[in-house]
């Protein structure tokens, strides 16, 4: 029998916890060709996205895939990201929230790539270039 992921639970639980605490859940995701999402706001192969209540429209957190309409610059469009295409959920206000390891990405270079060591008391950093913002993540395997 496969073992399930634990990555789309803890996707929902980080949904979950922005939303119950007021804060904008945003995801991270690293775009494929099996990704859909407006090609004009991918910046270096990446694309933060707006999944609060008020942003995304019929919002579908699945096992495998994440669904839903949002507008860009005024336009409704339709979004589909394959969960294994998700680097990060994190909450907008605070930048706390998770980091995923890549389907196929070995974890030597996800740490040269996109992790920096901080002090050990606080918890890892990553700096995203088409974010913009520090982000505050524990890494998930």
């Amino acid at each position: 029998m496969k073992e399930l992921s634990t990555k789309p639970y803890m996707i929902r639980a980080i949904y979950e916890w922005c939303s119950d605490s007021g804060l904008t859940p945003y995801l991270s995701v690293k775009v494929d060709a099996q990704t859909r999402v407006p090609d004009e706001f991918v910046k270096d192969g990446e694309i933060v996205l707006n999944i609060s209540h008020d942003a995304a429209h019929h919002l579908t957190l699945g096992n495998d895939v994440i669904q839903f309409s949002a507008r860009f610059s005024g336009v409704s469009r339709e979004i589909s990201v394959p969960v294994g295409a998700i680097q990060g959920i994190f909450a907008k206000e605070t930048t706390q929230g998770i980091l995923f390891t890549l389907e196929g990405e070995s974890d030597k270079a996800q740490a040269e790539n996109s992790i920096e060591e901080s002090d050990k008391s606080e918890p890892t950093r990553q700096n995203s270039s088409s974010a913009g913002v520090k982000r505050r993540f524990q890494v998930i395997k």
